[in-house]
């Protein structure tokens, strides 16, 4: 989430991502009440198993041919039904704003980026950089420089473009809730210099008095602590009928989990962090302080 793989705009078309995921639960849902397989359900519309799997999690665009043989195969025979969702598919079909960078960002992130631009409330925890929802300029170039060291300058400067334009739903007028516990390994770990480091400090010590946006420290002297496993965020959406969502980032990979037991573990996990953490206003003397020494 900090890191290169890590990139809302403000023009609404992050909400097609939830759609999307709306709408392939609802398959899911038709088709398992039906007792169809996912083998059966591919062969319907002339695709493979793992095409309805993908359709299901929401993985991929819908073409309304495939979803109205499905709904047939399923026994939705009422018309405001069908219509219901077919009017779906041409709203999770919309194009986000990301989709211009997807020669920077990776096919699996871009899930994360239309989740992150339709959330109500994120929880993050990182351990190893300053979230990319808070990175100044200069601290992204230097994060992107060490973690891609063979891209052009060029592609360098699309990867922060991308970054900064992220950032810009924490000031949108129905932006996010944000919640951050940020281990304070990353306060003292250097990308950039000293200078670099001091205005990424200056900017997370103004960030934290934005009203949306809690900061708190997790400090070295608690020892261990709940986020043992690594950084990880929980997603929350307006929308009542989609559930939280947990992502955990790999390196050339992500994890995207929703079944509610494996949700319930995180929540804790969180819970405890937010615990043992400083409090936002001690977090920020600590900012104050490691600013002033830096």
């Amino acid at each position: 989430m900090g890191s290169e793989q890590s990139e809302r705009g403000t023009d609404g078309a992050s909400g097609s991502m939830v759609r999307r995921i709306l709408l392939g639960s609802q398959l899911r849902r038709l088709r398992e009440s039906r007792g169809v397989t996912r083998e059966a359900a591919g062969y319907a519309i002339r695709a493979s198993e793992s095409k309805i799997s993908r359709m299901e999690l929401g993985r991929v665009s819908f073409k309304a041919r495939d979803i109205a043989d499905l709904l047939t195969l399923y026994g939705v025979a009422d018309q405001d039904e069908r219509d219901a969702l077919l009017s779906l598919v041409r709203e999770a079909n919309a194009a986000g704003w990301w989709h211009s960078y997807g020669d920077v960002l990776p096919g699996w992130f871009q899930t994360y980026v239309g989740l992150e631009g339709a959330a109500s409330l994120i929880r993050s925890y990182e351990v190893q950089f300053v979230h990319g929802l808070l990175q100044t300029e200069d601290y992204v170039h230097a994060v992107v420089v060490r973690g891609q060291p063979d891209a052009s300058p060029v592609e360098v400067e699309r990867r922060v473009a991308l970054r900064l334009e992220r950032q810009k739903l924490l000031t949108a007028e129905n932006g996010p809730d944000f919640h951050l516990v940020l281990d304070e390994a990353a306060l003292h770990r250097p990308y950039g210099g000293a200078e670099v480091m001091r205005g990424q400090l200056l900017h997370l010590i103004e960030a934290s008095e934005r009203p949306n946006l809690t900061l708190q420290v997790m400090p070295f002297d608690f020892g261990g602590h709940a986020g043992e496993s690594g950084a990880f965020s929980l997603l929350r959406f307006p929308e009542s009928d989609l559930s939280d969502v947990v992502y955990l980032e790999q390196l050339t990979s992500a994890l995207y989990l929703d079944k509610r037991e494996e949700v319930a573990h995180y929540e804790r996990a969180m819970r405890r962090l937010h615990d043992g953490s400083l409090s936002p206003s001690a977090s920020r003397d600590l900012l104050h302080g490691i600013h002033q020494r830096a």
